[in-house]
């Protein structure tokens, strides 16, 4: 059985099979001429209705979305920059724990032309020392460029600096375009 709401009634009669007497529910039924809300016998073929919404109901129902969005979505713009902020820590917080592993094993840290990339492929000439790969996957910073290394560092004399260049792509920059690194 087929429920169908046309206006503001509901419709639901059973349609008689060939050679039976069709079952009229009065709840739902003109007593009289046996029609139902719908304004079709229960004993003929149902014929084809259109019970839909209008094109003006879509664009009020459009228009108070846009609304909705206009005044939800950037509430939310702010916390894309935070993520990506602290995802970058996150992830020279995982290269300097790497770091400190090469440095276990190889006695040294990288030097600055080597950079990064000896994390995942051993040094030349130095293949039996090293035990690596020390991270899976060297990735760029959330915002697209890779991650910086210098050793000795400027900010950390006596040892190495790690950092991104944040969202601007270059050294130093404030606010959003503030450098994260592991000083």
């Amino acid at each position: 059985m087929k429920i169908q709401l046309c206006g503001a009634r509901l419709c639901h009669p059973r349609p008689a099979a060939a050679g039976e007497r069709a079952e009229v529910d009065s709840k739902y039924s003109d007593a009289v001429s046996g029609e139902n809300c719908c304004g079709w016998s229960a004993t003929q073929p149902r014929p084809v209705r259109n019970c839909g919404f209008t094109l003006i109901e879509i664009m009020v129902v459009v228009v108070i979305l846009g609304i909705l969005a206009a005044t939800i979505i950037p509430q939310f713009m702010g916390t894309t920059h935070d993520a990506k902020v602290g995802t970058a820590k996150s992830n020279v917080a995982e290269i300097e724990a790497a770091l400190e592993r090469f440095y276990i094993h190889m006695d040294r840290h990288p030097t600055t032309e080597e950079g990064l990339k000896v994390l995942v492929e051993a040094p030349s000439g130095e293949e039996t020392k090293w035990r690596g790969p020390y991270i899976k996957l060297l990735r760029p910073d959330p915002w697209g460029h890779p991650y910086q290394y210098r050793l000795p560092g400027t900010r950390h004399s006596s040892g190495f600096d790690l950092w991104s260049r944040g969202a601007d792509g270059s050294d130093g920059g404030e606010g959003e375009g503030a450098d994260i690194g592991n000083w």
